[in-house]
């Protein structure tokens, strides 16, 4: 029998690739449920409706009745992606953050407690280890959890809900934890998508501070790969940092943007720098890699050029 799995968030960025990941590489059956927020990518669903293994419903996490309807069968395992994100998140209250991220997320752990899935991928954030010096090794899975912005404090809290109930009910869940991703469909607001398509219309690029902010960059298609390796051969009750291993400070990615573009660096402009705090964040991929097999395999900049000519074309067809 083909495997029946729930996504949750799955039209927005790292959920939509995954979605695509599974169509072009196993047979499981899809369910996606999203709330479709600002971040939802519509283009994804059209193109995602046309397959006869997936179905899509629009889903409030926090609304039990309509979870009920979705949990009318036994799922082989649900990966958890939906969050409210960090994209604009003085737009929103910590109320708003805990709402979404925590009690979300306990609504489906519930669902997993009385036998609604086999298994649970909890995918949560870097961030939560917090900042690194300069001379700092990337972080381990046993670092120290040091939260700095609302948004990392919920998923934190998340995570803390998923252990809480692999302790008390021995719920069959995994914990991810992901470095900054790049790729097809990601939201308009952040660093690459805004650098290419202001590039693409010559306009200025902003760049916050001096720019040397450093980011351990994973492509989404490999991020997207690991947690498939991990949903089938994770173990339970564990902890897998996922990474490209490929640190880039802000200024070079927008620079290495503008230079495969032929655009001047003159587009480059320097802005305050946000209150977010970490100057770098990088994780270590040892364990994942040594226990599950997975490493990742897109460079930087081979990844960085599917991720242009992948907005270059979806610009062209809007024109």
């Amino acid at each position: 029998m083909r495997k029946e799995v729930l996504v949750t968030g799955g039209a927005g960025f790292i959920g939509a690739n995954f979605i695509q990941y599974l169509l072009d590489h196993t047979s499981y059956h899809i369910m996606n449920i999203d709330s479709l927020t600002h971040s939802a990518n519509p283009e994804a669903l059209i193109e995602f409706s046309r397959s006869p293994f997936y179905r899509f419903f629009q889903v409030d996490l926090r609304n039990q009745d309509q979870l009920n309807e979705i949990f009318d069968r036994q799922y082989d395992a649900i990966i958890h992606f939906a969050a409210l994100t960090d994209v604009n998140e003085k737009k929103h209250s910590s109320i708003d953050f805990y709402d979404v991220n925590v009690m979300g997320t306990l609504n489906l752990l519930e669902k997993v407690r009385q036998g609604y899935a086999r298994k649970f991928v909890y995918v949560s954030t870097g961030k939560v280890y917090g900042g690194l010096e300069d001379i700092e090794r990337p972080s381990k899975e046993d670092a120290v959890i040091q939260p700095n912005n609302r948004y990392v404090e919920s998923k934190v809290s998340g995570e803390m809900i998923v252990r809480s109930f692999i302790n008390a009910f021995q719920v069959p869940a995994i914990i991810t934890r992901c470095s900054n991703n790049y790729g097809p469909y990601q939201q308009k607001e952040k660093l690459i998508p805004t650098a290419i398509l202001n590039a693409l219309d010559d306009k200025p690029i902003p760049v916050y501070g001096d720019g040397q902010h450093v980011r351990d960059w994973v492509f989404v298609k490999d991020h997207c790969r690991a947690i498939h390796t991990v949903l089938e051969h994770g173990k339970f009750g564990e902890v897998y940092n996922i990474s490209g291993g490929r640190e880039r400070s802000t200024l070079n990615v927008v620079k290495l943007i503008l230079d495969y573009m032929n655009k001047s660096h003159h587009l480059i402009r320097h802005v305050a720098d946000r209150e977010e705090g970490g100057r770098r964040y990088a994780l270590n991929w040892e364990k994942v890699n040594f226990t599950l097999g997975w490493k990742p395999e897109t460079s930087f900049y081979n990844g960085l050029i599917e991720t242009i000519e992948w907005y270059t074309s979806k610009q062209l067809q809007q024109t």
